[in-house]
């Protein structure tokens, strides 16, 4: 049940020497504080820190004891301090708050700030506007990436999307241009980049001019492929259900760093387990990909073929037993305990999603997607908001009508908003000026854009302003086209036909067969056309910005053709959700190639929409 992999896939580069560089520099950095020292870590950093040095590694490094930053007087008795942070003001005028305190008190310490992944010129004047310029020395750690699996790969930057795509603040973009020339100075030089959005651009102009700064060494590339492309190209799939495997436990659980605490209710026992879920976990790994429908029957068999193995024992005389005993035991035993808890996880999960409420949401989605039966799916929303079910998930189904229907008609878009203020609060004012500055929840202007009856027979109206948006900051006027795309790259199947989940026959199945990812499709159009000609027109409604470059890589084409040229290097800028990751692996395998997704940090619809909460701002 699970995908076969095609004998001839490429096989992937080894990632782990990201990670051993990383704790390399990081060591370093460290040992320029000689001496005992505690080590305050930001709280976004603890979890992928653990991932690189674990504790043990630290205290190799005189680090005496770690405590979490939290903003207020500290109880450190050390005569060094180590701070390792994000570059955030906040946090910078903390530290300085500190130092000064001590200068007061007549205490004298060493302090050393680490900035991850890189210093940033407002944190420094901080310093300098406190006074403790001179007090404290500063570092950078160039932890630009987490390998959270032999294909994913994490800039670990949740702030990312808000940043840029919100605020307009562009200083993630050098971060992600650092993130590329990393991984072209350890796996050789990119013989094609494509990219699509604004953002995209900037990345890629970032990195050419690092490139163009560094020196040039000629070595054999492992991947020769790189797609690049914004968050805010395609809304409607991070705003739509998890079905397969992994998003769902994401979507439930919250997937944080490549782990996930499974509670009392998975484990059966009165205490909370924390698994990594990577390829290292057999279960999972088959798993992970399938749509849910799929994951109890597959599940059934594993423990079949386990009882079985354990069943081998019977009969065996010494030798086998004590051959059985040092070869497959501890093995069986693991993956008992694995399959175990994700037998847990899919039952909890499956008593959250089979309830009435789940099914009525999915068919919403499914209409909106199709644009059929929107006055019963506005009916479905209003009921949503008013019995008050879940404040991310009203607020999902309103931005994935508006983007879907290319913004609502200016009376629905009153009514739902006033109901919605009504339900959750009129804090949540700002939070409506955010969505539309995104355009992801918008009034249609009289004459402009479509109406509910034309959505339903499928007439479309063409956007007069497209193509006339300034550069200055296309978000603000963006137009979503999305029945236009649907149409022209057959984004939703047609309907009536069946589509078997147990044997899926397109990407669509990460949705139930209802919608293919924008942002896949759109990868695999331009991989296979090797660029944007013939799609000039979908890039037009996407509010352009798309290129395509030929790199510097010329060496040895021929073990390209067999080897790099099929290992493509997919950027997300601003999120990627594991529903589109599943659609990857997916065309990967149907294509004989594999997708390496690099992201700046895993999202999903909740993530996605607290990022643009009212009080979501982060200094």
């Amino acid at each position: 049940m699970a995908h076969t992999e095609r004998r001839d896939a490429p096989g992937l580069p080894d990632f782990s020497l990201l990670k051993r560089l990383a704790r390399d520099q990081l060591i370093f950095l460290l040992e320029q504080l000689p001496g005992k020292k505690d080590l305050f870590i930001d709280a976004d950093l603890m979890s992928p820190l653990d991932r690189i040095a674990n504790v043990t590694i630290l205290k190799q490094h005189e680090v005496d004891k770690l405590y979490k930053v939290e903003l207020k007087p500290i109880v450190s008795s050390s005569d060094q301090l180590c701070f390792l942070i994000r570059p955030r003001i906040q946090t910078v005028k903390w530290i300085s708050d500190l130092v000064n305190s001590d200068k007061v008190a007549g205490r004298f310490r060493r302090y050393k700030i680490i900035f991850t992944p890189q210093k940033f010129y407002a944190c420094e004047t901080v310093l300098e506007e406190q006074g403790v310029y001179g007090d404290v020395t500063t570092d950078e750690w160039n932890f630009y990436i987490l390998p959270l699996d032999d294909d994913i790969l994490s800039l670990e930057l949740p702030e990312f999307f808000r940043d840029n795509f919100l605020e307009g603040d562009q200083r993630w973009v050098t971060t992600a241009g650092s993130a590329l020339h990393l991984l072209q100075s350890v796996y050789g030089s990119f013989s094609k980049v494509y990219g699509i959005g604004r953002c995209a651009k900037m990345v890629y102009e970032s990195w050419r001019e690092l490139m163009e700064e560094g020196e040039q060494r000629t070595r054999q590339p492992e991947f020769a492929k790189v797609f690049l492309i914004d968050r805010d190209v395609d809304f409607v799939t991070p705003l739509c259900s998890q079905v397969v495997y992994e998003g769902l436990v994401d979507d439930i659980f919250r997937i944080k760093c490549g782990s996930v605490e499974f509670g009392p209710d998975v484990t059966s026992s009165d205490k909370s387990i924390k698994v990594m879920l990577n390829s290292q976990d057999k279960v999972f790994d088959e798993i992970r990909n399938e749509h849910f429908s799929n994951v109890f029957g597959f599940l059934s068999q594993k423990a079949k073929n386990l009882q079985t193995a354990y069943d081998k024992r019977r009969g065996m005389d010494i030798q086998q037993m004590k051959a059985f005993v040092a070869d497959e035991l501890k093995g069986l035993k693991q993956e008992h305990r694995l399959l175990s808890l994700h037998i847990g996880a899919s039952e909890s999960m499956m008593k959250k999603k089979t309830k009435q409420d789940f099914q009525e949401l999915l068919k919403t989605e499914h209409s909106l997607l199709e644009g059929f039966e929107i006055r019963e799916c506005i009916t479905h929303i209003e009921e949503h908001i008013n019995r008050q079910v879940s404040m991310i998930d009203s607020l999902r189904l309103l931005c994935l009508l508006s983007i879907t229907e290319n913004g609502l008609l200016s009376k629905d878009y009153k009514s739902l908003k006033a109901q919605y203020l009504q339900s959750y609060g009129i804090e949540h004012l700002l939070t409506f000026a955010n969505l539309r500055q995104l355009g992801l929840l918008e009034e249609q202007q009289a004459g402009e854009t479509l109406t509910v009856m034309e959505s339903k027979v499928g007439k479309l109206v063409t956007d007069k302003t497209v193509g006339k948006l300034t550069d200055a900051f296309s978000s603000l006027a963006k137009k979503s086209n999305f029945r236009a795309l649907s149409k022209r790259l057959a984004l939703v199947p047609k309907s009536g036909e069946e589509y078997d989940l147990r044997v899926p026959r397109d990407m669509a199945y990460v949705f139930s067969g209802a919608y293919i990812p924008l942002s896949c499709k759109l990868i695999e159009q331009v991989m296979e056309r090797d660029g944007w000609t013939g799609l000039e027109e979908v890039a037009r409604m996407l509010n352009g910005q798309e290129f395509a470059v030929t790199g510097g890589c010329s060496s040895s084409e021929a073990r390209n053709k067999t080897d790099a040229q099929r290992i493509v290097l997919v950027m997300f800028l601003g999120g990627c959700t594991y529903s589109e990751i599943s659609a990857l692996q997916f065309l990967g395998k149907e294509r004989g190639c594999r997708f390496i997704v690099v992201t700046t940090a895993i999202t999903n619809s909740a993530r996605l929409l607290e990022a643009l909460l009212d009080n979501g701002a982060s200094v």
